[in-house]
């Protein structure tokens, strides 16, 4: 598989951002809203965005069993922020009817670094990312309180997990798709080529 589709989870969040980053790590990428679409994908980028709008609307939409299934099927997906809140098999403080797809063993604190007036953008060494550290960017973002044994720390920011692999699954609590620095997507798109195809 020499040029992947991937799709970005298009219901609520950065889609447009993400779209541009995979494009230019070498990937095909296209929107995701219906479970016919996400069927053609080779991987899922959950976009940053409200974590508890994107779990309805996965609902609502039909979306949310399906992409339960391809988790655990294997299929490669990468989610920052509100998307590594998604992938999180656990959340310390959930919002009334919010629900997970799960796929990494974590506990995850929504809105840990503050709010909204609270952003801020920061280096974080990445492993697996070579190079100069990533900028990273902080919003409303989340922090991984606690990882299981399957779970491996890929970058912590002053004592904090903020990014996270478990098998095929990626989590960040930054968005480097609003940066220009593509490394991490990158990395992402590598681990579905490896993945072959479905």
């Amino acid at each position: 598989m020499n040029t992947p589709v991937i799709g970005v989870l298009a219901l609520q969040g950065d889609v447009r951002e993400h779209l541009i980053a995979l494009a230019a790590a070498d990937a095909v990428a296209r929107p995701v809203r219906r479970p016919e679409e996400l069927a053609e994908v080779d991987g899922l980028v959950l976009p940053g965005g409200e974590s508890t709008t994107i779990s309805k609307l996965a609902v609502l939409f039909g979306l949310m069993e399906p992409l339960r299934a391809r988790v655990r099927d294997g299929m490669p997906v990468y989610g920052t922020c509100a998307g590594m809140i998604m992938l999180a098999d656990k959340i310390l403080d959930p919002r009334s009817g919010q629900e997970t797809i799960g796929g990494i063993d974590m506990i995850v604190r929504r809105n840990a670094f503050g709010r909204q007036n609270e952003s801020f953008e920061a280096s974080v060494g990445v492993r697996g990312v070579e190079g100069a550290p990533v900028e990273g960017v902080f919003i409303r973002a989340p922090w991984v309180e606690s990882v299981g044994a399957g779970a491996e720390v890929l970058a912590e920011h002053e004592g904090h997990i903020v990014a996270v692999r478990q098998g095929n699954a990626l989590a960040t609590s930054f968005h480097p798709e609003l940066t220009g620095d593509h490394r991490v997507h990158s990395l992402f798109v590598d681990m579905v080529r490896a993945n072959g195809t479905p």
